[in-house]
């Protein structure tokens, strides 16, 4: 994983892909990138590098544009507020096909502002500010305001609504610090992690939403909760050595040192004759799982004196990661494997109703006694991109997780679909294709099964969807 002293930019924002409903779309797409002439990609995550790039005085003007058309077979309808707008994955609410625009399915929609000062022959100073928008619904990117509109209603009643790190805030990224060659960079503010970061390099789609369980999840590529994919108040330090070996640490200060909220990452690393490995680990004290609130939670707001258009309802955990990523590439083919092992526990420093969560959102009722038994999930996935011309890629790739019977009582080890703590397990395969025009615009199309079975499918309508997606993408 090679850092390059601005922070590594979401997976939404590296080449990746899609599919339109039926044939007709697939057959049309490859009659005309047939008669276009070849173009060489140059993988740059969000914005033009070189001199196409926008910079001055050392600071760069980038931005994506990302735009589509989705049909789910069976999803809950979409919102303007999340990052993504469609589930992607089949989802507890999902009822129904839907069909409509969709932001983000490849790389995430932005505008930001990265720097590079050099101070002496040794030392440079960098930056990076980024605002996360939604182009169909001119909208901040907002997960959890796609939790609050759906407080008080049934899930027949519900829009897609998924937790995540875009709450609103008026940047997703913003940092500064000091990059040497010899010394390593450090920086600090609000942060991608280390583990989003093994994401985006070793997920086959490059953490893209529409095409992956790492991307429409954001679970994993946060170390077990999708808050924290993105951490306010971090530090972080990144070093090479011959550019062969790796290491990189993060730290969360929040108050003392292990209180509620802090986080510790690390990852060693290393690269050699196409094989890249990265080994990862992750602990956060109290993690945040925000949910929407119940027709029951939503009446008995007016004593607690909370709105109900910011509050939510939330799960704490102490959350354990291990993972083990790595790729190979050798001529046109770039292999890709990963896995993943979390542990969620009941939280050793509970957290308070009305505790302000990211983005001014208050958690107006909290479990702090989810897990009395400790969850266990373990994440896989495996896939392969191919470049079939200089501009044409196409990735096939397999995601599942299975987690544990964690149930007590009469439910204790239960391996059916009675408990959302039975066992059970999720997979997902996808197929995509995207073609670069040039360094500014490209095309994509593809589409992603997903499947629920046993624990994880309890109280969803469906236990499968499939997301046909088609659309384009523009970068500066």
């Amino acid at each position: 994983m090679r850092y390059t002293g601005i922070a590594r930019l979401s997976g939404r924002d590296r080449p990746t892909h899609a599919f339109k409903p039926g044939w007709r779309g697939l057959i049309l797409l490859t009659a005309l990138i047939s008669s276009l002439p070849a173009f060489s990609q140059q993988k740059t995550g969000p914005g033009i590098t070189g001199d196409d790039s926008l910079t001055w005085h050392g600071i760069t003007l980038y931005g994506v544009i990302d735009l589509g058309v989705q049909y789910d077979t069976h999803s809950a309808p979409f919102t303007p507020y999340r990052p993504a707008a469609s589930g992607n994955i089949v989802r507890q609410n999902g009822r129904g096909s839907v069909f409509g625009v969709t932001p983000s399915n490849m790389g995430q929609s932005r505008v930001g502002l990265a720097g590079l000062e050099a101070l002496s022959n040794e030392w440079s100073a960098v930056f990076q500010v980024e605002t996360f928008f939604n182009p169909q619904s001119g909208e901040i990117a907002d997960s959890l305001k796609s939790l609050a509109v759906n407080n008080g209603k049934s899930l027949a009643n519900q829009a897609v609504a998924v937790d995540g790190s875009s709450a609103g805030q008026a940047f997703q990224t913003a940092f500064v610090g000091l990059k040497s060659p010899r010394y390593g960079t450090l920086t600090f503010g609000r942060q991608t992690t280390l583990v989003l970061e093994g994401v985006i390099k070793y997920d086959p789609n490059y953490n893209a939403s529409a095409f992956g369980l790492l991307g429409a999840s954001n679970t994993y590529s946060g170390a077990g909760t999708q808050e924290d994919n993105r951490l306010d108040s971090t530090a972080k330090y990144f070093v090479e050595f011959n550019d062969l070996v790796h290491l990189a640490a993060l730290y969360k200060f929040n108050g003392s040192t292990g209180s509620a909220n802090t986080v510790y990452q690390a990852d060693l690393g290393g690269e050699y004759a196409g094989a890249s490995v990265d080994a990862y680990y992750s602990k956060e004290n109290s993690a945040v799982t925000a949910t929407s609130l119940s027709a029951a939670q939503v009446a008995g707001l007016p004593a607690l004196g909370y709105s109900i258009t910011n509050s939510l309802a939330a799960t704490i955990s102490d959350n354990t990661a291990y993972a083990a990523m790595g790729s190979y590439k050798v001529d046109s083919l770039k292999f890709f494997a990963g896995y993943q092992y979390l542990k969620y526990a009941n939280p050793t420093r509970p957290l308070h109703a009305g505790f302000t969560d990211i983005g001014g959102y208050i958690l107006a009722f909290v479990t702090n006694n989810a897990y009395a038994n400790d969850k266990f999930v373990q994440v896989y996935w495996t896939g392969v991109r191919y470049t079939v011309l200089p501009p044409l890629e196409l990735t096939v790739a397999y995601y599942g997780y299975h987690q544990n019977s964690y149930a007590t009582g009469k439910n204790a080890g239960c391996t059916t679909a009675a408990n959302s703590a039975c066992s059970g397990s999720f997979e997902a395969f996808s197929v995509d294709a995207d073609y670069h025009f040039n360094q500014h615009f490209d095309a994509y199309l593809g589409a992603m099964y997903s499947g629920v079975h046993d624990g994880v499918a309890s109280g969803y309508f469906y236990s499968t969807n499939i997301n046909p997606t088609i659309g384009v993408r523009y970068k500066f």
